[in-house]
């Protein structure tokens, strides 16, 4: 699948501008490992509000629920992260979302973080995988038929070509 390393902030076709935080500095005045899985967590999410018509909160409350919602919630079940460069506040950041692969009930994203203003063959200071699995808000298991429609149909919009990168 190629080395993330290597990634360009173009081979992710969904971008979200993130502000580091003076509270993200760890001792050795970098941001904190664990800090990249907030930003992971914030592309994600973001997305899945904003393009696959999924609302977490919402979709724990049949009551609230949108019409036409999923009535499925993602847990995370893996995640991991390569880091090749610090990233310090107040650094301001773009973070990189793509797909690598969506399954029945699950899908498997990389998020690339690079500099903001960086120029376009820079690589990433850090790339990380989260995989999520969809699960029915009431049974917390996958749904014999999986996703949801509008779920899958907004994933799909972000699904790469593995073998070109």
């Amino acid at each position: 699948m190629g080395d993330k390393r290597s990634r360009q902030l173009k081979d992710y076709p969904y971008k979200l501008d993130q502000q580091t935080r003076w509270i993200d500095n760890d001792q050795y005045g970098h941001v904190n490992n664990a800090v990249y899985y907030y930003y992971f967590d914030s592309i994600i999410n973001t997305y899945l509000v904003r393009e696959c018509g999924l609302f977490p909160v919402e979709a724990r409350e049949s009551e609230v629920r949108k019409e036409g919602q999923p009535d499925q919630l993602g847990y995370v079940v893996s995640s991991s992260c390569q880091y090749f460069e610090g990233v310090q506040f107040p650094d301001e950041l773009v973070l990189g979302l793509r797909i690598i692969e969506l399954g029945k009930s699950s899908v498997r994203y990389e998020v690339g973080v690079f500099k903001k203003g960086a120029k376009p063959s820079d690589h990433p200071c850090a790339a990380g995988e989260i995989v999520h699995v969809f699960v029915d808000k009431d049974t917390r298991r996958p749904n014999k038929n999986g996703m949801a429609a509008p779920l899958r149909e907004g994933l799909q919009r972000l699904r790469t070509i593995q073998s070109k990168l």
